[in-house]
């Protein structure tokens, strides 16, 4: 598995502008700072446990049991607190704390009902205890607004029913000092007002000495003084006592708590370690939904077959501005090890090696990516990457020098399991002299049986590639005529600079580009001609290969349904031949018995009448005998039996030399039933898929789909069913 993929490739191939993606999906900060730290994941065995997880969760999207909402605050500070003895938390903490809690068991509960939907994520939650103690603790101390419960002790309620008390006294004896002033004259039109959460009377001036109470205060002009009166003042005093012991009990109710769930701190911080990865699980699969992310096929067998591959930072981009993203299809494996792409530059080629090596390090690192659901690849131990401009000021190096010390690198780490991305191989050195070296090193990674994708402009790498047998030329696509990329990836051909066209289409002087031409070597300049006149009748043969596969589509649907008409009508006619044949005996038989009775009413003879009907029905009865015929004797059905008895006990013994061939065979039929049983489940509908109701034959079209249901489109008509209820025909053309 991964053992060195440095920090470097990840820069090379924008891996953290993928983390950064992810990390505006997280529901916590710590889901946020874990996100950015992911890597690739050296064991395999956790590996696939990361991927089956955000596969699972990427699923719940579009079932009913959706995964419960899992959003969580950060009590890593709580849980420090509570570790130290004799100390206690705020009610909010504790009130944090229990809501974390709650969150996990209600996770553990739901992952344990589902867990044939989520097994790997279930697997997960149930390496975490489940207990409600801490819950049931907090909550029975401290109320949902933040507040020590009354009954906390029996203490705190005492004080706090003193308090009341007490409150009531003040209020009393101050609505009584009120009324009396205000019936004296001594107050001001405000009557009363508050300082500092002390009900005061607001006294004129001059009749201050007429009121015993504490002064605490007048207005800005002086015209009024507060006083407390002195009836309150004793009240006052004893409930400032008051506060301070409830104040007193409710800290010691607080660090009894404390003490309580303090053993359980250690669980405490395996419920935010769960409820992180279960984020970052999440945010996983909210971006997978982002960029159309799904989890290929990952084979033990040395392969890559990314198709339809997305480079993910780009389609994003590309979407927001409303332009269209070409995806590329590309293969690697044994016949196929390397794979050396030419051509013009701003074609393409680099985007093309980053996607192919930013979405394997995704994989390796727990992350779903955009590709066709039939790709499949393998792991690799090491994946080596030089791209960009490799200058290093730092250590005083050229970028041929860097790139140098790049390929020392290389060749110290490349084995069969590497996969190497280099763009621009070979250059910053003469071309000459450093095509030579590029050709060994090629080879060097050839004879080592590592895969990779390099980027060049220098014709003896390509017609090395020519050359060796597991090696392949390719080129992006441009259009001959305009000389603007098309950014499709073809193989099995070398690509064209386009040196000298593109100059001209840029504005160069065409007797300059001539006198460049007669100083380049006559070969060389052939050899790009003949490359640039194969690309260009290659790119014809595309368009009409292209057009006469539309072409037998078309004549294709039109005979399957010249076909279909035709058993229809085939149909049709049967059933009317067996009407018009039901018609007709029922006039003979009517007109046989018209002339019997016409007979009768000529002659009046009934004995004739009823001799002549007899043999007419007895000759009807021979027919209809031969048509039907009678049921067997007896005799006959006993011989029958005897002789079935016989052939089931033959049957009998062939069952039992077969017995173990049909068990085996039906294994591997059951296997492969469940297989596509949870493709089948796993799929997600799309847009213009061709589907039917299940047990149904009408095959309809999707128009659009909101939450659950899928409006199908038959044609004449429009209908609306749920998703579960559909069943997958044909997916949609992309």
């Amino acid at each position: 598995m991964t053992k060195s993929i440095s920090k470097k490739t990840l820069q090379d191939l924008e891996f953290t502008t993928v983390l950064e993606q992810v990390a505006e999906h997280c529901i916590s900060n710590l889901g946020k700072e874990q996100t950015l730290q992911i890597h690739p994941i050296s064991n395999k065995k956790k590996l696939f446990f990361e991927l089956n997880m955000v596969n699972e969760y990427l699923s719940s999207f579009e079932n009913e049991n959706r995964i419960p909402n899992h959003y969580f605050e950060d009590i890593s500070e709580e849980i420090k607190r509570l570790a130290i003895e004799n100390s206690f938390l705020e009610t909010e903490g504790f009130l944090k704390v229990a809501t974390v809690t709650e969150t996990v068991n209600e996770q553990k509960k739901f992952l344990k009902k589902f867990e044939t939907y989520y097994p790997t994520i279930f697997k997960l939650s149930n390496e975490i205890e489940f207990t409600t103690i801490v819950s049931d603790s907090i909550k029975k101390i401290i109320t949902s607004y933040g507040e020590v419960a009354n009954n906390a002790s029996p203490v705190l309620k005492q004080i706090r029913k003193d308090i009341n008390n007490v409150r009531g006294k003040i209020s009393e004896s101050f609505s009584h000092t009120l009324s009396k002033s205000i019936a004296s004259g001594y107050l001001d039109d405000i009557k009363e007002t508050v300082v500092d959460n002390q009900r005061v009377l607001a006294v004129s001036a001059m009749h201050r000495r007429k009121i015993k109470g504490s002064l605490l205060g007048s207005s800005k002009s002086g015209n009024i003084v507060y006083i407390a009166p002195q009836a309150t003042l004793a009240y006052s005093r004893e409930l400032q006592n008051l506060m301070y012991e409830e104040k007193q009990e409710v800290v010691r109710i607080l660090r009894a708590l404390a003490t309580e769930i303090r053993p359980y701190t250690s669980l405490l911080n395996e419920y935010v370690t769960f409820l992180t990865h279960l984020d970052l699980v999440g945010a996983k699969a909210k971006y997978a939904v982002s960029i159309n992310g799904l989890l290929p096929k990952i084979t033990k067998e040395k392969k890559i077959y990314f198709k339809d591959a997305f480079h993910p930072v780009l389609w994003k981009k590309n979407t927001t501005q409303n332009i269209e993203t070409i995806p590329q299809t590309i293969r690697l494996d044994e016949k196929q090890q390397i794979i050396v792409i030419s051509g013009p530059n701003a074609g393409g080629k680099s985007i093309t090696l980053k996607t192919i090596g930013l979405l394997q390090v995704m994989l390796q690192s727990g992350l779903l990516i955009p590709v066709h659901e039939r790709s499949e690849t393998t792991l690799f131990n090491t994946v080596l990457t030089d791209i960009g401009d490799n200058q290093s000021i730092e250590n005083q190096l050229s970028t041929y020098s860097y790139r140098l010390k790049n390929m020392r690198s290389f060749l110290k780490k490349c084995n069969d399991s590497t996969l190497f991305l280099i763009d621009e191989f070979g250059t910053g050195s003469d071309p000459e002299l450093g095509g030579a070296l590029a050709e060994i090193f090629l080879e060097e990674f050839y004879e080592r049986k590592a895969f990779g994708i390099i980027t060049t402009h220098y014709a003896n790498l390509k017609v090395l590639a020519n050359e060796l047998d597991n090696v392949t030329n390719a080129n992006m696509q441009f259009d001959e005529r305009t000389l603007e990329p098309l950014y499709k990836l073809f193989i099995g051909q070398a690509g064209s600079s386009f040196t000298f066209e593109v100059a001209q289409k840029n504005g160069i002087p065409y007797s300059l580009i001539n006198r460049a031409k007669k100083r380049v070597e006559t070969e060389k300049i052939r050899l790009d001609k003949t490359i640039s006149k194969l690309q260009k009748e290659r790119n014809r043969l595309q368009k009409t290969s292209d057009s006469l596969v539309k072409q037998k589509s078309k004549g294709q649907e039109h005979i399957e349904n010249l076909q279909e008409k035709e058993l229809k009508l085939q149909d049709k006619l049967s059933g009317f031949q067996e009407l018009y044949d039901n018609n007709q005996r029922m006039l003979s038989l009517g007109r046989k018995i018209n002339e019997l009775l016409n007979k009768y009413f000529q002659t009046n003879n009934k004995k004739e009448l009823s001799t002549n009907f007899l043999k007419w029905v007895t000759s009807e009865k021979t027919k209809h005998l031969k048509r039907n015929p009678e049921k067997k004797t007896k005799t006959q059905k006993k011989q029958e039996k005897v002789i079935a008895q016989k052939q089931q006990e033959a049957i009998k013994k062939v069952e039992k030399e077969v017995l173990q061939k049909v068990v085996k065979v039906r294994e591997t039929k059951k296997k492969e039933a469940e297989k596509v049983a949870k493709e089948k489940a796993a799929y997600i509908y799309k847009i213009n898929d061709r589907v039917r109701l299940i047990d149904g034959n009408a095959v309809g079209t999707i128009d659009k789909i909101e939450k659950k249901k899928a409006f199908i489109n038959y044609g004449l008509f429009t209908t609306e069913a749920k998703i579960e209820q559909l069943e997958l025909v044909e997916r949609a053309k992309k």
